[in-house]
């Protein structure tokens, strides 16, 4: 098995959503944050060392047919090298609506170490340097919007037109089938992660 799809967009964009729409049409299992979280002493390492300048993509994608969400999209354009064959979505949303969502779940916790749970303390600092590879010195809202728009102009700039979909959860099924040569499915796109579903996901990551 390899990687078939790949999604450069940052977290907090409908990324759990697509993880559940990849897997349905058959790209799965697709990698997520949450995958992290739930095999952490294998998977902290590999991305550790990702960080240290030496990805080893095989080992951290070994078993996976898609992958999604961060750490993912703070090694997309390695990854999608890595994976030439590969299709390349970036999820989207709007960047104000983003902010807002990311800034009352990832930011409030992963940059509050204060509130780190002792078993997890290694998950947290991974993370962060993953948000800082993504956001750079940016810390307050004009400047992380910034790094946003920046990313997904990158992304656009980087891939061709014929390897990437843009899709924001609110494009349902019809874009992404159409993309990836699937029929819609007769369900509702999914739609999850809410707040309350990534503090749930917090508390997991909690007891690792």
């Amino acid at each position: 098995m390899t990687i078939g799809v790949i999604s450069a967009g940052f977290g907090r964009t409908g990324t759990m959503s697509l993880k559940l729409a990849l897997e349905e049409l058959g790209h799965g299992p697709c990698h997520h944050m949450i995958e992290v979280i739930g095999n952490g002493d294998a998977q902290v390492p590999l991305w550790n060392d990702a960080l240290a300048g030496h990805p080893d993509f095989q080992a951290i994608y070994a078993g996976f047919n898609s992958a999604v969400d961060w750490p993912t999209a703070a090694f997309w354009k390695e990854v999608a090298d890595a994976y030439p064959d590969a299709k390349v979505i970036l999820s989207t949303r709007s960047a104000e609506s983003w902010y807002n969502s990311i800034s009352e779940t990832i930011l409030a916790t992963v940059w509050a170490p204060e509130t780190w749970p002792a078993p997890a303390v290694e998950w947290f600092k991974m993370v962060t340097r993953v948000l800082e590879r993504s956001f750079g010195d940016a810390k307050d809202k004009d400047a992380i919007i910034a790094t946003f728009h920046a990313h997904e102009a990158a992304v656009k700039a980087a891939i061709p037109a014929d390897r990437l979909l843009v899709h924001s959860a609110r494009d349902g099924w019809e874009p992404l089938c159409a993309f990836l040569g699937k029929p819609v499915p007769a369900t509702p796109y999914p739609r999850t992660n809410s707040k309350e579903e990534f503090f749930q996901h917090m508390k997991e990551a909690d007891d690792m």
